[in-house]
């Protein structure tokens, strides 16, 4: 049942690696960080903490933050910058907390509980439980406007591609909107989430630990507002790409029209004077070809006369 890692936490930040998960705990706080995909971690969260097993252990999360007669549960999502992987498919992080005790639980690598891992071993780890939450937080929201900034990025340069250099496509847009979606599918409940746990009056989140959690939710939302804009350009210019398109097409196709009309009756001459029979007026005339070109050209011309004054 080892974990990836657990450290037992003093006021001034100075951690204690742990072998063990026996014994109590005596100043400060212990922190416990499981896989979820060790079978033996759903055993040992069912046998320690019965309370906090259904939101720990669930198959599908969103995030949100409970809170417990025994502790609070909070669900977190980050992005996933594992290598292979894409930051849309934003990584599950549950935590259990309590005033001394945090259990956090993830599938896959998330590189905010890993500067707070490093921190701990370095002695530098967050002083107290409230300090600590509001430390990943800070991680995670930060990360995520990163990506979105990036997501900004390719918005703006595509933009100029097609409304300054007038790129006729951009096969990249298609895969940014998908991003984009499955960003904000989880932006908006993980802002929701990070306000409900600033407005908490909890022992283990202080007033100056709560106004960091505040500037904290307020930047996951301004990121949730980004992202939305960011939708919204790229279907205004997806539907720029489509008009441009089919203004082409139309255009192209009205030429095409003009064309033909122009060309129909010469066709119509052309083919009754290709029939092979005799009593065709000017067979026997050196000057009948001479005055069929002429008068076919006559035609072309009032043709095209007719279509300029129809407009």
């Amino acid at each position: 049942m080892t974990p990836i890692c657990a450290f037992d936490i003093a006021p001034d930040g100075r951690a204690r690696a742990l072998d063990t998960l026996e014994g109590a705990i005596t100043r400060g706080y212990r922190w416990v960080h499981r896989d979820l995909n060790n079978p033996t971690s759903a055993d040992w969260v069912r046998a320690t903490l019965p309370a906090a097993a259904p939101g720990l252990l669930a198959a599908e999360t969103r995030p949100r933050a409970d809170p417990h007669e025994e502790g609070l549960l909070l669900t977190l999502r980050g992005v996933n910058l594992n290598v292979g992987d894409a930051p849309e498919d934003m990584v599950s992080l549950r935590l259990w907390i309590t005033p001394t005790l945090i259990v956090s639980m993830r599938r896959r690598r998330i590189f905010a509980i890993d500067d707070l891992r490093q921190a701990a071993v370095a002695n530098a780890a967050p002083p107290s439980v409230g300090a600590f939450v509001a430390a990943l937080v800070t991680g995670l929201v930060t990360r995520i406007e990163n990506t979105s900034l990036a997501l900004d990025d390719l918005a703006d340069a595509m933009e100029d591609s097609v409304y300054e250099n007038e790129e006729p496509a951009l096969p990249e847009l298609a895969p940014l909107r998908r991003q984009v979606i499955k960003l904000r599918r989880h932006m908006g409940p993980q802002a929701a989430a990070l306000h409900d746990l600033a407005r908490l009056e909890n022992a283990m989140f202080p007033a100056g630990l709560r106004t960091a959690l505040r500037d904290s939710a307020n930047r996951a939302t301004r990121t949730d507002e980004e992202l939305h804009e960011i939708r919204e350009r790229l279907t205004a210019l997806a539907d720029h790409i489509d008009m441009a398109q089919t203004t082409r097409m139309g255009r192209n196709s009205y030429v095409l029209s003009v064309i033909a009309g122009i060309f129909l009756p010469l066709g119509v001459i052309t083919g009754l004077f290709g029939v092979n029979l005799a009593g065709m007026p000017g067979s026997d005339q050196p000057w009948a070809f001479a005055a069929l070109c002429i008068a076919m050209g006559v035609i072309c011309l009032a043709g095209w006369a007719a279509l300029r004054w129809k407009r």
